[in-house]
């Protein structure tokens, strides 16, 4: 069965196609965020993040939203046509983010904000307490 099953998979990885897009996905730095003044533990809160697409070749992707004990790291994934004709100028985004408070500890987000001269990542970073 086990054999049937990645016989499967794989056959379903190689007959994907991009239909010969040139794609990459980019990280992009959050412009501006809106946190809450504290949470209230086990409901859902929202924080808002503005962030720029470079060009019209870039596309929201995903969401980067890695967690480690208390802190957030946030971030937005876009994808970049290599193939496209692009207009260079910036397309500003908004993004509503539903949080589930589901921790009595304060929350820390680090949002990014993209690096510095020798490469090393930076962040704003906010605290949310939340209360019981």
């Amino acid at each position: 069965m086990k054999k049937i099953l990645l016989f499967v998979l794989t056959l379903g990885f190689l007959s994907c196609s991009l239909d010969g897009n040139n794609l990459v996905v980019k990280l992009l730095p959050i412009d501006e965020s809106t946190t809450p003044d504290s949470f209230t533990y086990n409901t859902i809160d929202t924080i808002k993040i503005k962030y720029s697409l470079p060009d019209n070749c870039h596309s929201f992707y995903n969401l980067y939203y890695q967690y480690d004990d208390t802190t957030r790291i946030v971030a937005v994934r876009a994808l970049q046509d290599l193939d496209a004709n692009c207009v260079n100028q910036a397309i500003e985004r908004e993004l509503d983010i539903p949080i589930q408070v589901r921790q009595e500890e304060d929350y820390v987000f680090k949002f990014w904000k993209g690096k510095d001269a020798n490469g090393n990542d930076e962040y704003e970073v906010k605290v949310v307490p939340v209360n019981n």
